[in-house]
Order: C-alpha cells, then structure tokens, then sequence
C-alpha cells in the first residue's frame, strides 16, 4: 500500500509537467517560468502557432530564415 506522502509528491510531479508553456514575445523561444532562458524577457504569451525544435542553428535553413542563433524549442508564430 502506498504512503499518502508519496501520493502527494506524485502528484507534485503531474502538476509540475503540466504547466503552461508559453512563447517569448521577443525571440519567441517556448519555455514554462518566469523570464525567458533566451533573452530574459518577462513578456510572453500563451497564444502561439506552431513550434520548432531547433537543434543546429548554423546548420539550420529554417533557423535562419527565422533569426533563431540558438537550439531550443520555439514558437513559429506568436
């Protein structure tokens, strides 16, 4: 039978995973917190259109199209 302590740190984790992502309104980089890990931008929404996963920049035509210079996951549309 499991603890009541273990449930509850379970469902920590779930609630943890579902948080919001949301796209930077400056480099469009999708992240969950406070700031932006690309820019450091506090401006953000949560209504975006598509993603990309960009994991080579330099070599990327679609990053460079976009003006993304680092990997990371990003809004196509924000």
């Amino acid at each position: 039978m499991m603890q009541k302590t273990n449930l509850l740190n379970l469902e920590e984790v779930i609630l943890y995973k579902m948080a919001k992502q949301k796209a930077c309104k400056h480099c469009r980089r999708i992240y969950e917190g406070d700031k932006c890990p690309n820019c450091d931008s506090k401006e953000s929404t949560d209504s975006f259109k598509g993603r990309i996963v960009v994991l080579n920049s330099e070599k990327s035509e679609l990053a460079k199209n976009l003006k993304i210079s680092s990997k990371g996951e990003y809004a196509v549309k924000n």
